[in-house]
C-alpha cells in the first residue's frame, strides 16, 4: 500500500475537502486528487525542462475534462466515448487558466500543461468550483516555479446569505453566482452573473470569497511543506543584454512617449508610429548584428512602449487616444439595420463594432445539453464571432476558439436575466465583431440589447456593458482607473474588469488582475466609475431605441401558449400522435406539448394569426368538458337510417337522432337537407350516465311550429 500524503480542509458548513498526493500519477511533476463528498478531481501538472528557442511568453495549457463514468452514464453519439470538450469544460478551463497564468515568473517560458479530470461525481457538489484548487495544489507539490498557491470558490447569495461552493440544488435559488480566484493576499479573477445587484453587494461577495480562499491556500502551503517541495527548480529561459536594453531605452523612450501623448485616435496610425521608432533603431545595426540581437531589441522595445504608455497616464492623465481616464469613446448605434433577421442592430464605440442579429424560434429550436452533470434544454443562446478582419489581420478564419466561447458566455449571462419569464420563444443572438479595439464582448452586450428590442422582445430592462482598466506600478501609491479601455490598454495595463448591468444593478462581471496588492478601495472606485460609464452608454442605447418595439416583424413566427389539464395530454396527442398530427395538417400550425408540473404546456406556432386561432380552437375543443345545455357547431361525420353522428367537439361525437332533427316527422335524415360533411348547430341535451354517450338535438334550436 502506497503511503499518500493527505491534507484535510474543514469548511464552516461541516463539509470537508481532502487533498491527496503521492498515490496517483507519480510520474507527473505534480499530482493531487481532490475529494469533496463523492466528487473527485485529479489534477496533474507537467513542465518542460527548458523553454523552446525564442519563446518570450508563458506557454501554459489548461485542460479540464469530465468523464461520463464519473456519474455512471454513457456518452451520447455513435462512438459512445468522450469527444471534443463541451462549452462548459472550455469555460472551466478558461477560469483556471486566468487565475494561474499571471502567477508564473515573467522570465519562465517552459511549456506547462495542467490537466484536471473529473473521475467521480454524485450530482450534489459542483466540480468547476474545485478545479482551480486542485490545479494549484498540483503546482504546489511540484518543483515548477509558481508564485501561488491560489484557490477558487463559487459564492452564491441565497435568501440574502452568502454561501461558499453551494450545491446544484442551492444554486437554483441564488440571485448571485460568481467565481472568485485569489492568492492568500490578493484577488486575481472574478466572473459571474447576478440579478441586478449593487456594486457594494458584489464587493461583499468578493470579501466573503477571499476569506474562504485563504483557508485553502494555507492548506496547500502545509501540503507542499509535507511533500518537501517548497524549493522550486532553477531555470534560465532568458539571456539578457543590459547594455542593449539601456540603448533601446535611451534611443526610443522619448519618441514612444511623444506618440503615447499625442492622442491619435487611429489605432493603426499609432501602431505605424511605434513601429517606425523601432525600425529606425534597428537600422543602426548591420545585418549580422541584427540577426543576433533583433529578438532582444523587440522585447526591450515592448518594455519601452509599455513604460511610456503607463507613465503618460499616471503623470499626465493622458491616454493613448487622448481621452481622459473617465471618458467613453464616441458611440453610434442603429437598430433594424438588417431586413432579413427578426431583429438586428449595430453598436459602434470608437474602433469596436458589433453587428448583431436575433432569431426567434419555437420549442423545436431548443438546444439540447447533454454534458456529464448538466442535462436539459436551453432557450436563450448567444454566439460571438471574432473574424480576423476585425483587427485588420490577413489570415484565414478557422473554427470557434476558446476566447469566442468565453466572450459569448459572458454576454449571454449579461442579457439572459432580462428575458421575460416563461417566454414562449427560443432566442438566438449572434454577434459578429466587425471592428475591434478593446471590449468587443461589451459591444456585444449593447448590440444584443438593441437587437432584442428591435425584434420586439419585451426585455425587462436594457443592458449596457463597459470594460475598465488599471495602471498601477509596483511600490507606487499613484494609480489610474481607466473607463472603456483600448486593446493596448488591456495588453499593457494591470486589469481588465468588465461590468454589465441595467439602471437597477449589475447583471454580469468578469475581472482579470495582473498586479499584486490591489485593494478593495481600488476595486470600489473601479466599480463606481464603471457604473457612471454604463449609465452613459445606456443613454446612447435608449436614444436609439427607447423601448422594445410593440410587435414582431411581419416574418417572425407567432407563438401562443395554452395550459391544459394533465389528463387531456393523451387526448391532444392521440394514439400514435394521430390527433396532433391531424391538427397540424389541417391548420398548418406547429404544435408541441410537454408535461409541466400538474398540467400540459401546449405551444402553437404559425405564420399568421388565423392559423394559430384555428389550432387553438381545435385544442380547446378537445380539452373542453361537454356541458349539457350548451350549443355547439359540429360536423356531420356519418348518416344512419336512425339519425346522424355529429362531431360537436374535436374527438367527441354525439347522436343526432332523426326525431331530434326537426319538429316535423322525417322519413330520412336527407329529408332535412343534412349530408355528410355539413356544419350544423346542435345542442347537447343529455349524457348517458352509464355509457357516457352524448345525445344531441337540432330541433330545439328551431322555431317550434304553432299548433293548428
Amino acid at each position: 500500500m502506497v503511503n499518500a500524503i493527505v491534507k484535510t480542509i474543514e469548511l464552516e458548513d461541516g463539509r470537508t475537502i481532502t487533498l491527496e498526493t503521492g498515490k496517483l500519477a507519480k510520474q507527473a511533476d505534480g499530482s493531487v486528487m481532490l475529494r469533496m463528498g463523492n466528487t473527485m478531481l485529479l489534477a496533474t501538472v507537467c513542465a518542460a525542462k527548458d523553454a523552446k528557442p525564442d519563446t518570450d511568453f508563458m506557454p501554459l495549457q489548461v485542460e479540464y475534462r469530465e468523464k461520463y463514468a464519473s456519474i455512471g452514464r454513457y456518452p451520447g453519439g455513435f462512438l459512445k466515448r468522450e469527444g471534443r470538450p463541451s462549452d462548459y469544460e472550455i469555460l472551466t478551463c478558461r477560469i483556471v487558466d486566468r487565475a494561474l497564468r499571471p502567477l508564473f515568473p515573467e522570465d519562465y517560458h517552459a511549456d506547462v500543461f495542467v490537466n484536471i479530470t473529473l473521475y467521480s461525481a454524485d450530482g450534489v457538489d459542483i466540480p468547476d468550483a474545485l478545479a482551480g484548487l486542485a490545479a494549484s495544489a498540483a503546482l504546489s507539490v511540484s518543483d515548477i516555479p509558481f508564485n501561488g498557491p491560489i484557490s477558487e470558490v463559487r459564492v452564491a447569495r441565497i435568501d440574502g446569505e452568502f454561501v461558499i461552493n453551494p450545491t446544484f440544488d442551492q444554486l437554483e435559488k441564488a440571485d448571485m453566482d460568481i467565481m472568485v480566484a485569489a492568492t492568500y493576499d490578493n484577488i486575481m479573477m472574478v466572473e459571474g452573473e447576478m440579478k441586478e445587484v449593487s456594486e457594494m453587494d458584489l464587493l461583499e461577495a468578493m470579501r466573503v470569497a477571499h476569506k474562504a480562499i485563504k483557508i485553502h491556500c494555507k492548506a496547500q502551503m502545509e501540503l507542499a511543506e509535507a511533500v518537501g517541495k517548497t524549493v522550486k527548480r532553477t531555470y534560465c529561459h532568458e539571456v539578457n543584454d543590459d547594455d542593449l536594453r539601456a540603448a533601446v531605452h535611451k534611443a526610443c523612450y522619448d519618441k514612444a512617449y511623444a506618440i503615447a501623448k499625442s492622442g491619435n485616435r487611429d489605432k493603426h496610425a499609432r501602431q505605424d508610429g511605434f513601429e517606425e521608432i523601432v525600425a529606425e533603431f534597428k537600422a543602426t545595426f548591420s545585418e549580422e548584428e541584427l540577426a543576433e540581437k533583433e529578438t532582444l531589441i523587440d522585447k526591450y522595445y515592448h518594455d519601452v512602449e509599455k513604460e511610456a504608455m503607463r507613465r503618460c497616464v499616471l503623470d499626465e492623465g493622458t491616454r493613448l487616444d487622448g481621452r481622459k481616464t473617465t471618458e467613453i469613446r464616441p458611440i453610434w448605434c442603429e437598430a433594424g439595420y438588417l431586413p432579413g433577421p427578426h431583429g438586428s442592430a449595430i453598436f459602434t464605440r470608437g474602433e469596436t463594432q458589433s453587428l448583431t442579429a436575433v432569431t426567434l424560434g419555437t420549442k423545436m429550436d431548443e438546444k439540447i445539453v447533454d454534458d456529464v452533470l448538466n442535462q436539459g434544454r436551453e432557450r436563450f443562446l448567444l454566439h460571438y464571432n471574432f473574424p480576423p478582419f476585425s483587427t485588420g489581420e490577413a489570415r484565414a478564419q478557422r473554427g470557434t476558439g476558446r476566447r469566442e466561447v468565453g466572450h459569448g458566455h459572458l454576454a449571454m449571462r449579461a442579457l439572459k436575466g432580462m428575458i421575460p419569464d416563461n417566454y414562449p420563444y427560443c432566442i438566438r443572438v449572434v454577434s459578429d465583431i466587425l471592428e475591434s479595439n478593446g471590449s468587443s464582448s461589451m459591444a456585444t452586450v449593447c448590440a444584443g440589447t438593441l437587437a432584442l428590442m428591435d425584434a420586439g422582445v419585451q426585455i425587462k430592462h436594457p443592458v449596457s456593458g463597459i470594460a475598465m482598466g488599471l495602471i498601477k506600478n509596483p511600490g507606487e501609491d499613484k494609480f489610474a482607473v481607466l473607463s472603456d479601455i483600448l486593446g493596448d490598454e488591456d495588453h499593457l495595463g494591470d486589469m481588465d474588469f468588465k461590468v454589465t448591468g441595467t439602471e437597477n444593478g449589475i447583471t454580469a462581471t468578469q475581472m482579470d488582475i495582473k498586479v499584486d496588492g490591489l485593494s478593495f478601495d481600488i476595486l470600489e472606485q473601479a466599480l463606481n466609475q464603471a457604473k457612471e460609464g454604463r449609465m452613459h452608454i445606456l443613454g446612447k442605447i435608449t436614444e436609439t431605441l427607447e423601448t422594445p418595439r410593440e410587435d414582431f416583424k411581419d416574418h417572425t413566427p407567432r407563438i401562443e401558449v395554452l395550459m391544459i389539464p394533465k389528463e387531456f395530454i393523451g387526448a391532444v396527442i392521440g394514439p400514435g400522435g394521430k390527433i396532433i398530427q391531424g391538427m397540424q395538417e389541417e391548420t398548418g400550425a406547429n404544435i408541441t406539448i410537454e408535461e409541466v408540473n400538474d398540467g400540459g404546456r401546449v405551444e402553437i406556432s404559425g405564420t399568421n394569426k388565423a392559423t394559430i386561432d384555428h389550432a387553438m380552437t381545435l385544442i380547446k375543443g378537445i380539452v373542453s368538458v361537454p356541458d349539457v345545455g350548451e350549443v355547439y357547431t359540429g360536423k356531420v361525420r356519418s348518416i344512419m337510417p336512425y339519425g346522424a353522428f355529429v362531431e360537436f367537439l374535436p374527438g367527441k361525437d354525439g347522436l343526432l337522432h332523426i326525431s331530434e332533427i326537426d319538429w316535423k316527422r322525417l322519413d330520412s335524415v336527407e329529408d332535412a337537407g343534412i349530408h355528410e360533411g355539413d356544419q350544423i348547430e346542435v345542442k347537447l341535451i343529455d349524457i348517458d350516465k352509464r355509457t357516457g354517450k352524448f345525445k344531441l338535438s337540432r330541433k330545439v334550436l328551431l322555431p317550434r311550429p304553432e299548433k293548428a
